[in-house]
């Protein structure tokens, strides 16, 4: 097996592009270096992104947040500006793994990996997050939510790799949050998970929702019957009972060792109304 450690994404892409067998990018290694040592993948080649220095910033741009595809989760928590304007966001990195797996850790390798049961996936499709995907025919960027495809498996081609994540900007008195449940106390896959983001103008009133589920399904799922409840409304008790309603109808879990699918269903509906609360108190609104 091959070990290639480019300096920049134009050798990335190079050297991506030219590979004849598997090549399998490494961001933080937290799930890849797992698997390399269990045997579930073995790759002709592992390229090394972190030492790209343009993928290892936390960068101001549009009134927003770009994230390099290198970034670790420590440092995210660590950047008080980001954790204001995406508190939520923050959460959900800052839920991968132990404090050790933080200093690893990244929000695009965890985008990457495909896993239903991702916790930063939620909160970056909340976010209404756009990737940015370098490849031999340039760079594009693309939605989130478009990234995984099911699980272990995404939309991008064999020789592109995502090069950061943006977060756009925030409206005045806005607010986000997720929120999982997991059988332990921490250090565990989510069972289900559950992220929301709106905005409140003066009066109160929520003006945009984005409401999405992880774990639930083979990929996160966007409840938009959940955002059309919360736009327009105030946000009381009855709204965020027809939320939570919407969340659990919407969920297409399965039956596993971890939870059965009815279980899924309620706990998302369940979360669904405490994120909505939480990020309704973070925007300004009375809780």
């Amino acid at each position: 097996m091959q070990y290639l450690s480019p300096n920049t994404v134009e050798d990335a892409v190079q050297l991506l592009a030219s590979r004849t067998g598997e090549c399998r990018v490494l961001a933080g290694g937290t799930d890849l270096l797992v698997r390399l040592r269990s045997g579930m993948t073995e790759p002709d080649s592992v390229l090394d992104i972190k030492r790209i220095d343009e993928l290892r910033r936390i960068t101001r741009e549009d009134g927003g947040w770009r994230i390099g595809a290198a970034v670790p989760g420590a440092e995210m928590s660590e950047n008080a500006d980001l954790v204001s304007d995406w508190p939520g966001v923050v959460e959900a990195v800052g839920l991968i793994g132990s404090t050790q797996i933080q200093g690893r850790a990244t929000m695009a390798g965890n985008l990457c990996n495909a896993s239903p049961a991702a916790d930063s996936v939620p909160a970056l499709v909340a976010a209404d997050a756009v990737a940015r995907v370098a490849g031999p025919d340039g760079v594009r960027d693309v939605a989130v939510f478009d990234v995984p495809d099911g699980p272990g498996k995404t939309s991008l081609g064999r020789d592109e790799f995502i090069t950061s994540i943006f977060l756009p900007a925030r409206p005045a008195r806005s607010g986000d949050a997720y929120l999982r449940f997991i059988p332990r106390t921490e250090m565990d896959i989510a069972v289900v998970g559950c992220a929301v983001s709106l905005t409140l103008d003066a009066a109160g009133t929520c003006t945009a929702a984005r409401v999405a589920l992880g774990a639930v399904g083979p990929k996160v799922i966007a409840v938009k019957e959940a955002a059309d409840i919360l736009t327009g409304s105030i946000i009381d008790a009855a709204t965020l009972d027809r939320v939570a309603q919407a969340c659990s109808a919407a969920a297409n879990p399965i039956d596993d060792k971890r939870g059965t699918a009815d279980y899924r269903k309620h706990v998302a509906g369940v979360l669904a109304r405490r994120a909505t609360a939480i990020a309704k108190t973070r925007a300004g609104g009375a809780a």
